[in-house]
């Protein structure tokens, strides 16, 4: 574990870096992951783009899960391994974030250049006229159309899911837009069937294709929306460093892997990639905030 530690934070000291982050960083902020040693075992298939647009039945059983997972998401705060990443682009060491977690929780760590690959859980967008508002206006709204809707929850997801029985969402009722009446609401996250704006996709793989080294941190890169970033790395003879609790689809790629909880693991990175003391005052090889590495 020293070996693989000392070689991440040497990575990290050379600057130049794009993080790569999934669901597994925010689990010490109580939302568990899929994959990973918190994740709990899901009784219901994720929710469809094509499902949600087609059904109204499982458009009301998504509003009523995701009424009550919310609550959970709303709650999180950064944990050490958010501020880690931000500690590190504060010092010039990593130019940027690209994240598959939909909770926001990078940006209220202070990370600036964060891509949200899959959208924002706290966004609502209406499918007919484009409108955007706040999730926490929608869950005002839903409060009052549903008075006393308040089921005990039997799993949170990490995309704000509950599982609850039929029996238990019966009689929920949604709320339409605001702006033009009518209009079908959805959270403004990519949702299984549905792919990723080209805009934004294109936007990452600039940022890799710029990196002098990919690091991932807590995702298990089963799914192709995270993986062909590594993949794309990989290609260009860009170095990879994977920190993941359990096995990743990415492993064959990495120079470097670290398999351990990332809080603890990323805060001490930041301290020695940054050069500071023990007492948190900046030693000699520190680099000044906003700086960019020597060599870059």
């Amino acid at each position: 574990m020293t070996e693989t530690t000392d070689a991440l934070a040497g990575l990290l000291a050379g600057g130049g870096v794009v993080v790569l982050s999934g669901a597994g960083l925010s689990t010490e902020s109580g939302i568990p992951d899929y994959r990973g040693p918190s994740g709990a075992a899901r009784r219901h298939t994720p929710m469809t783009y094509q499902t949600f647009t087609g059904d109204p039945a499982a458009r009301r059983r998504y509003w009523a899960r995701s009424h009550l997972g919310w609550r959970l998401i709303a709650r999180a705060a950064p944990n050490d391994g958010h501020r880690a990443v931000a500690r590190l682009q504060a010092a010039g060491l990593v130019d940027g974030v690209i994240t598959q977690n939909v909770d926001g929780l990078h940006t209220a760590a202070g990370s600036p250049q964060v891509v949200e690959l899959h959208g924002r859980l706290d966004e609502v967008v209406c499918l007919d006229c484009g409108n955007r508002t706040s999730r926490g206006e929608l869950d005002r709204r839903l409060r009052e159309a549903n008075p006393g809707f308040d089921p005990r929850a039997v799993a949170v997801n990490p995309d704000g899911d509950v599982d609850l029985d039929d029996a238990q969402v019966a009689g929920f009722r949604t709320v339409d837009c605001t702006f033009c009446g009518t209009g079908m609401l959805k959270p403004d996250v990519v949702f299984f069937g549905e792919t990723v704006p080209a805009a934004r996709v294109a936007r990452c793989f600039a940022m890799v294709g710029a990196a002098r080294a990919l690091v991932v941190l807590g995702s298990s890169l089963t799914v192709m929306s995270g993986r062909r970033f590594v993949l794309r790395a990989a290609r260009q003879g860009i170095p990879v460093a994977i920190v993941n609790q359990g096995p990743t689809r990415g492993d064959g790629y990495a120079a470097v892997r670290v398999d351990a909880p990332l809080g603890r693991l990323l805060g001490e990175l930041a301290r020695r990639a940054a050069g500071d003391t023990p007492d948190g005052e900046a030693g000699p090889g520190a680099v000044p905030a906003g700086a960019a590495p020597a060599g870059r």
